[in-house]
């Protein structure tokens, strides 16, 4: 890639694997442009007035859409910002993508096109689940509490490390060779969501109960949470649709990009545990 010295971009930046990808492209002294609300310049999805400051003069873009990509409108959105970037003089995209999802593979194609349509190179980083929804995300207090209720049954999921996803996507900005590729990010072996909250003590954390609840009754109680209703349609659309066995498979991502095995969540759990992360009072 030319000029070296303009910034990659990337979106999410604040967020699971935006951070990581950023700090792996800083340690490589690659110049970095974090993309949020509170950046500089800032960056809102829904508010495309700032999408041209946010592009302006980056040489890489990390394709991070959140909540999800199966959003109503996400991949016409994500598509769109990959165009604004490629015009802006972007000379790669990196998407990260979610397995499965009618709504992620169709972002990939309208990504692929707006790419190749400015000249531009991709990449497509499919992850599964992270690890770390268990540790830093929704599902940190229930872990916490030794009670994961969700409406998942005995599916397994090759779930993931972050910091795989993180590494693979860093990679694919960062380093020749990625142009074209579609990476399946998995951990080494399926677990269901019950072999995983064992796993939690196993690797020291708290003793985990995981109980299968029915997907009406677990929508009704984050309603009455205050989780709004849209949220609430989602997170049920990804446990009972995405979660049916379609991706049990373990894939070659991380192997194919860098060369090495996955991470097993055992490894995060137990650094995890260490750390007191999953104290119910997290300490700091």
């Amino acid at each position: 890639m030319t000029d070296p010295e303009r910034p990659v971009l990337v979106l999410g930046g604040t967020g699971r694997t935006g951070r990581r990808v950023a700090a792996r492209l800083r340690a490589r002294g690659t110049a970095v442009r974090i993309a949020s609300r509170a950046g500089s310049p800032p960056f809102d999805w829904a508010d495309r007035s700032t999408w041209p400051a946010a592009v302006d003069g980056v040489r890489a873009v990390y394709l991070c859409f959140a909540p999800d990509l199966a959003v109503p409108g996400a991949p016409a959105t994500v598509a769109d910002l990959a165009a604004a970037a490629v015009a802006a003089g972007a000379e790669r995209l990196v998407l990260l993508s979610g397995r499965g999802e009618p709504e992620a593979e169709d972002t990939e194609a309208r990504v692929r096109a707006a790419a190749e349509s400015g000249g531009a190179a991709w990449t497509v980083v499919r992850a599964s689940w992270f690890v770390q929804n268990l540790t830093e995300g929704a599902f940190r207090d229930a872990v916490a509490d030794g009670l994961l209720a969700l409406p998942a049954g005995d599916v397994a999921e090759p779930f993931v490390d972050a910091g795989d996803v993180a590494d693979v996507a860093a990679a694919a900005l960062a380093d020749d060779g990625h142009a074209g590729r579609v990476y399946e990010v998995t951990g080494p072996r399926a677990l269901t969501f019950a072999e995983l909250a064992a796993e939690v003590a196993r690797a020291g954390g708290p003793p985990v109960r995981y109980e299968r609840v029915p997907a009406d009754a677990w929508a009704a109680e984050l309603r009455e949470l205050g989780v709004p209703d849209d949220e609430v349609a989602l997170m049920t659309y990804l446990f009972t649709t995405v979660l049916d066995g379609r991706n049990s498979a373990v894939g070659d991502g991380v192997a194919r990009a860098l060369g090495r095995p996955p991470a097993d969540v055992a490894g995060h759990l137990r650094a995890v545990a260490l750390s007191g992360a999953l104290d119910r009072e997290p300490v700091g």
